[in-house]
């Protein structure tokens, strides 16, 4: 079928340029085996062959500028026939399909693309029948390229008008009974353990166009479960009828019912995945059901999307960085965050359970959860001013005043899950505890070899293998060892010290319990830096303190960043600051030493009875201490093979260092052939994050950290986003639609007609809105209707544009009036009245 002017749905060729975004993602879609309905493209070059055979480009470029721009090029297009070279290859391949009703529709070479979505922005025509009809709606479709809404929106994108071509896709028209739409991220909150579904009865435009309050479900991304299900009041669905899609009304009786069960739900969210990991992003995707099969009618990403990389959008929450976040303080790219809950899955498996997890990303920098260890202390007996005090020497006090937000746990969940892993984790303890020194001997020795290894792997699936068979079980081995060797740590500290503070008071418990080695080691942690005092006094040469230390540094987490060792002159460079200091590690460490045995000797002359229990205490302690750093020392070693393996990576498969830029399963999966997701906007958001300033300590609730950095009143130690007091009445609430938070005047519409009242800055409240309003949106500095999903085209459009909207809220048009002052609030999903003023 492939010709210069048509090709088949899913021809290799079918790429942006030739058949446009929608044609693309179609086409590839299709090559991956997904449930795409059959058909075939209209490429760009029958658009400009057609413009070029009238000669229509001069009087399309200067038409374009003009007010009635849409109306004299519509006339343009209907007033010149399509070139037989064209219309012939579209009769034949609308034969080939069975001369079925189709849908054809709009594919721009702009649009669907990560930096401006066109979405709806050119026609679509649904229940085409007859080869003339078809030709008809193809120049139709072309036509629309240039309608009021597309050169407003090519305008405002900065898009030149002549490098914009139009392809069309012809595809069977699905006789659905339901349709609808899929994020397979959260598209409010970026969210991408959670998928978001609307559905509705017959056809999509109903849904697509606003008419409708669809259902709405929220599934679990791994496995399509449905975690949350709203049923709407369905009023209106889009059926076929001999004169086209008309709207009618639902019956009485499925008005309310849900369109979608709980297999259908779990079948769909399983197509979901497929697709997002074959495009490697969280995409939109337009679906609909006959007969109880499933079709994809369109899947494009989804570019409104809240940055993934900030989890406080999920919910009320209060996060710390304190502890682990100081072990990793940068703003990790997505291949160390990937690590990074491996590691923690390993290092840390209670503190977790499936649906909430006890650590997060926000902002692009780790943090712990405290929520949910409160939550999960409280149901084993633990008060919430008890778990305060428990984690205020892991944590620090809680600021007065500042809350711990409730998570909705329940005992069976906790007894099911949790109890379990715990059960599992303590089992193994003393078994991983006996392996660790072994461990710790051989792991210097296996990690240069393994890396060697991995410079010398000259095919990439070979280095895939390399993955799944030593390197990450290797981490997996080490986090196991770090997880074991630091349960008993915190605990034996903590007792050894409130003991001693009561026994020899606060200075003499704080000697006893430093300046302590255990068969005369220090501290790993205090290695490197004693390590360059024995340099610089010949006790070991420079390649012994590099093999030992350089590995270890304040960024040793973010694995694209080079260890110490990688860097020349980095050795030099520590010696000469460690000259300039005038300090010598070595002599502190005896003074500490001293301190630590005069205060021994006051506690054998005073408490003569108590030696012998105390000498227990801190023997258990240092043993623990020094179990703990260096099963942490190894576990960082094993991060620089990590690296290797992904320096590696990058050269194999041409990526270099944008490899970073991807997570470990991608990485893996370019490995073995798969095309690498496109990282420009990972790699944006990455540079974005670097380029502000560390944020809070402690974070409650939903944090934006360019409103908060760009604040002159903030602070480093505490941002609370706790919600204000319950709204008066009057208070007008729906979906979130699109996050942000904005005050300003009301401004009431009833039709898009009367779209001119509109002035900049004030508050857009109608019905509902669709493809017409789209001009409208730059002006509103926030968008609120009566029906809608988050899903919906305000919903989608606002969020394109960083308004914030607030949608399906039922009373907006009846309750607020033009002039009112209100705050919209998107992502509570809250429009609350103010002080007129």
């Amino acid at each position: 079928m492939t010709s210069t002017y048509v090709m088949g749905l899913g021809e290799p060729e079918a790429d942006l340029a030739t058949t446009g975004g929608k044609g693309a993602s179609l086409a590839a879609l299709t090559r991956a085996g997904l449930p795409v309905p059959p058909g075939f493209h209209v490429t760009t070059a029958a658009y400009r062959r057609f413009v070029a055979t009238h000669g229509l480009q001069d009087e399309i470029v200067a038409v374009a500028a003009t007010e009635d721009a849409a109306d004299r090029i519509a006339a343009l297009f209907a007033a010149h026939p399509v070139p037989e070279e064209i219309a012939r290859p579209i009769r034949e391949a609308y034969a080939a399909l069975g001369a079925p009703a189709v849908a054809v529709r709009s594919s721009a070479t702009a649009e669907d693309l990560p930096g401006a979505s066109f979405a709806g922005q050119q026609d679509t025509f649904l229940d085409v029948s007859g080869a003339d009809d078809v030709i008809d709606a193809v120049r139709r479709c072309w036509a629309s390229l240039w309608t009021a809404r597309a050169i407003s929106y090519r305008r405002r994108e900065g898009i030149d008008p002549g490098d914009v071509a139009l392809a069309v896709v012809v595809q069977e028209l699905v006789d659905a009974d339901a349709a609808g739409v899929l994020f397979t991220a959260d598209p409010v909150t970026g969210a991408t353990d959670r998928m978001v579904v609307n559905a509705t009865w017959g056809l999509g435009e109903s849904l697509v166009g606003g008419y409708v309050t669809p259902d709405e479900l929220v599934l679990d991304a791994a496995t399509g479960a449905v975690r949350e299900r709203r049923t709407g009041d369905k009023a209106v669905m889009t059926v076929r009828t001999p004169d086209g899609p008309v709207e009618r009304p639902v019956p009485d009786d499925r008005r309310a019912a849900p369109v979608l069960d709980d297999a259908d739900a779990a079948a769909l969210g399983a197509l979901g995945r497929r697709i997002a990991a074959h495009h490697g992003r969280p995409m939109d995707v337009e679906w609909t059901r006959s007969r109880g099969e499933f079709a994809i009618v369109q899947a494009r990403p989804i570019t409104g999307l809240r940055d993934p990389w900030n989890e406080s959008r999920d919910g009320d929450f209060l996060w710390t960085n304190t502890n682990l976040g100081e072990a990793i303080p940068d703003v990790m790219t997505p291949s160390t965050w990937s690590m990074v809950q491996l590691f923690m899955s390993r290092a840390m498996p209670t503190l977790s359970l499936p649906g909430f997890r006890g650590y997060g990303i926000v902002g692009g920098r780790f943090y712990l959860n405290l929520s949910l260890s409160a939550a999960m202390s409280r149901l084993v007996g633990i008060s919430g001013s008890r778990f305060r005090s428990l984690t205020e020497n892991t944590f620090g006090r809680l600021p007065a005043g500042v809350g711990i937000p409730p998570v909705p746990l329940s005992p069976l969940q906790v007894l099911r899950r949790l109890v379990p892993t715990a059960v599992r984790f303590v089992a193994s303890v003393p078994g991983t505890l006996r392996r660790l020194p072994a461990f710790v001997a051989e792991n210097p020795r296996r990690c240069p070899e393994l890396i060697a290894r991995i410079e010398a792997t000259a095919e990439p699936v070979a280095l895939a293998r390399l993955w799944d068979d030593e390197v990450r079980p290797l981490v997996v081995t080490g986090s196991d060892m770090l997880a074991a060797a630091g349960r008993s740590d915190p605990v034996a500290l903590l007792t050894a010290q409130k003991r001693l503070r009561k026994l020899v008071g606060d200075a003499d418990a704080a000697a006893l319990t430093s300046g302590l080695t255990v068969d005369g080691e220090v501290l790993a942690s205090l290695g490197p830096v004693v390590g360059l005092a024995l340099v610089e006094r010949g006790d070991i040469d420079e390649a012994t303190y590099a093999e030992r230390y350089g590995h270890r540094s304040p960024h040793e987490f973010e694995v694209s960043m080079p260890r110490p060792v990688e860097r020349p002159g980095w050795l030099q460079g520590q010696l000469a600051a460690l000259r300039e200091a005038g300090a010598d590690p070595l002599e502190l460490l005896r003074k500490q030493e001293a301190a630590h045995r005069a205060a021994w000797e006051r506690l054998v002359a005073t408490h003569p009875r108590k030696v012998a229990a105390t000498r227990k205490r801190l023997q258990r302690w240092a043993r623990a201490a020094r179990a703990r750093e260096q099963a942490r020392t190894e576990v960082v070693r094993t991060f620089s093979v990590v690296r290797a393996h992904l320096l590696r990576a990058g050269e194999l498969t041409g990526l270099g260092g944008e490899v970073f830029m991807l997570d470990l399963d991608e990485v893996a999966a370019v490995l073995r052939g798969t095309p690498a997701p496109d990282t420009a906007e990972r790699r944006a958001a990455y540079e974005r994050y670097t380029a502000l300033p560390p944020y809070p300590t402690l974070i409650r609730g939903r944090f934006d950290p360019f409103a908060w950095a760009a604040g002159p009143d903030r602070r480093g130690d505490l941002f609370d986003a706790t919600a204000a007091p319950a709204a008066p009445d009057g208070t007008v609430s729906g979906f979130p639609g699109a996050s942000g938070v904005v005050e300003g005047s009301v401004r009431v519409l009833r039709s898009v007609d009367e779209g001119e009242l509109l002035r900049p800055g004030e508050i857009l409240v109608t019905t509902v809105t669709n493809i017409g309003w789209t001009p409208l949106f730059p002006r509103a500095a926030a968008v609120v209707t009566d029906v809608g999903a988050p899903l919906s085209h305000a919903a989608i459009v606002a969020r394109e544009l960083g308004i914030p909207a607030v949608v399906g809220c039922g009373n907006a048009t009846s309750v607020l009036r033009t002039g009112d002052r209100v705050r919209v609030d998107g992502s509570r999903g809250t429009v609350e009245p103010l002080p007129s003023g």
